[in-house]
């Protein structure tokens, strides 16, 4: 195993939240509120690793001189980069060609971070990990770890000047770390089902303790329906174990649950079932859900639950029956889709949002593309079914038969329970004004679930569907935050 304890649980920046945590001063969190944030889930949470995302979201890269000099006696005792740990996400040129030089500032300040903290940590690296997300090749992987090795630490040996020249680091000092880890972060069909072998380039030639790599749970999800989402991640969990055998080399999966089951199911009564489903990941991200909607007590020993797990070998799974399952799904669920696209993009806007994020150049912010269709991110498109009374997971399913739906327990094991935690936010009377077959469809799925409906809420989103077809938005408004109040988390 690796010589730095890769943590378990990794706090992130995710606004899937309704409850808006106490250190902040706005419902809004960003700038100083998720310095503070970063400090509670270290200090109070119990957990040692705090993801610090620049894609698409301001982001304060001076997190490092700020937690230092603000909790000076708790850094001293216990060492960011060592027990502690910040791991940057920057955008993906590569996909994300406007947002590019967003990474070259995120990998600048990285020697600048290890400066300030010399004094507290001597040699250690405060930053030394870096996830690039939208991954979709080994290049991408590559020029990240070039060009902090090249351009970056490269540079400190340039002379500069003319006649009694000087050496940049001669000039400003020296730059350190000399090298860091590149997390590359899976998101769609194509790179799942290649991520061993993305991985595997990778690592050709390199002597190297451990690496880790991200799947991401929301994305897949709103693109190819919920349970193509834990088929897809169940398959590359496999090939990435086959890959670790292979090359002797530590592969740490990160996979990026929520709290919504659409998302993951991943809340603190549900992390021993989400630790059962997904044995071989290392680590499972905390997103704020997880962390503000639940009493604290709850919050600190789900953690100590998480912190003590330990990695298994995954549970085989015959790919190519997965991926029939996979294809008829996703064929179902995107047909339905198309069908209330229009509802969802006009809810969307009523959806309370929880972080400060920034837009695309010339584009909707950071809307998600489906054959076309665009889509709000993964936490408004589900905030915006649950709101209706729809839970999304029910959808796409019924192109299973019912023996086939069977067989999917079997690569599947807590899928009751899931589809049971979600079919409790059901509204059948809402189902009237959906499309006929996508009505009929969810009909048939929730005849195989054991699930009651729950009274109180199926009058909030009943409410809400009044609300939204009489265009009444203030009502509409307030309604959607109370029924995410009931879920405890917004999408």
């Amino acid at each position: 195993m690796a010589r730095i304890r890769v943590p378990r649980a990794m706090s992130t920046q995710h606004p899937d939240n309704i409850n808006t945590p106490f250190f902040s001063n706005s419902e809004v969190l960003a700038g100083e509120g998720e310095v503070k944030e970063a400090y509670y889930v270290f200090s109070q949470l119990g957990m040692n690793e705090q993801m610090w995302d620049s894609e698409g979201k301001e982001v304060d890269n001076q997190v490092v001189e700020k937690l230092l000099s603000r909790y000076t006696e708790f850094f001293s005792k216990h060492k960011l980069g060592s027990e502690f740990f910040l791991t940057y996400r920057a955008p993906n040129p590569s996909v994300e060609k406007e947002q590019g030089k967003i990474l070259l500032e995120t990998l600048h300040s990285i020697p600048r971070a290890f400066d300030v903290a010399k004094s507290i940590n001597g040699d250690v690296a405060p930053i030394f990990e870096v996830i690039i997300p939208m991954c979709t090749g080994c290049d991408q992987i590559e020029m990240v770890r070039d060009y902090y090795e090249r351009v970056i630490i490269g540079s400190k040996n340039m002379a500069l000047g003319t006649g009694n020249r000087k050496l940049v680091r001669d000039w400003v000092g020296d730059f350190q770390p000399e090298s860091i880890n590149v997390i590359p972060l899976f998101e769609d069909y194509d790179s799942f089902l290649g991520s061993a072998g993305i991985l595997g380039k990778y690592l050709e030639g390199k002597r190297m303790e451990y690496q880790r790599v991200f799947l991401a749970r929301s994305d897949p999800a709103l693109n190819y329906g919920s349970v193509s989402a834990v088929l897809l991640a169940k398959i590359a969990l496999c090939r990435l174990s086959a890959l670790e055998q292979e090359t002797g080399i530590d592969i740490l999966p990160i996979i990026g649950v929520g709290s919504a089951p659409f998302r993951g199911n991943f809340r603190p009564d549900n992390v021993s079932n989400c630790g059962e489903e997904y044995p071989s990941v290392q680590t499972f991200t905390v997103q704020s859900s997880f962390k503000y909607d639940h009493p604290f007590r709850d919050v600190a020993n789900a953690i100590d639950i998480i912190n003590h797990g330990r990695r298994r070998p995954p549970r085989p799974i015959d790919e190519k029956k997965a991926l029939q399952y996979v294809g008829k799904v996703k064929k179902e669920y995107q047909a339905q889709i198309t069908g209330v696209a229009d509802m969802v993009n006009s809810i969307a806007p009523f959806i309370p949002s929880k972080r400060a994020r920034k837009l695309h150049v010339g584009l909707f912010g950071y809307a998600r593309t489906m054959k076309g269709i665009t889509l709000p991110r993964a936490i408004k498109f589900c905030a915006a079914f649950y709101s209706f009374g729809l839970p999304p997971e029910l959808l796409g399913l019924n192109a299973l038969s019912e023996k086939e739906f069977d067989e999917l327990h079997t690569m599947y094991i807590k899928l009751d329970e899931d589809l049971s935690d979600a079919a409790r936010w059901m509204n059948r009377a809402n189902l009237k004004f959906m499309p006929k077959k996508l009505a009929e469809g969810v009909k048939k799925v929730l005849g195989w679930i054991d699930y009651e409906e729950d009274e109180e809420y199926c009058d909030a989103t009943t409410k809400i569907m009044m609300h939204y077809r009489k265009k009444e938005q203030a009502a509409l408004s307030e309604e959607i935050k109370r029924a995410a109040w009931m879920r405890k988390f917004l999408g």
